[in-house]
């Protein structure tokens, strides 16, 4: 047993935000160390968007497993990544809603 909470790492698509900080705002009340995914005010560049993606994946590095906040099933394209990813490091992946068909 870990001498520490547990770290989840939350993916999913930015439209979803609001979706997100309420799995933050639950999961950090049950006792959890949240690492979530950045946010912007407005468009970003594509260089910005991939430097983010980059250091969501070192995020997902540091966590004991990661939620996708996936409302109606919807999982996009970098969330998709991030899945992979986790799964290739091992981390655990749980969804907030059913998971997608695997293809």
């Amino acid at each position: 047993m870990p001498d520490r909470p547990e770290i989840v790492c939350i993916c999913g698509s930015t439209r979803f935000a609001d979706e997100m900080r309420a799995v933050n705002r639950d999961l950090t009340f049950a006792g959890v160390i949240v690492v979530a995914p950045g946010e912007a005010d407005g468009p970003v560049t594509d260089e910005q968007k991939a430097a983010l993606d980059a250091l969501h994946l070192r995020k997902i590095d540091l966590a004991d497993r990661i939620v996708v906040v996936n409302p109606g099933g919807y999982v996009g394209e970098s969330t998709s990544r991030e899945i992979d990813y986790a799964r290739a490091i091992g981390k655990p992946v749980s969804f907030t809603d059913p998971a997608p068909a695997a293809t």
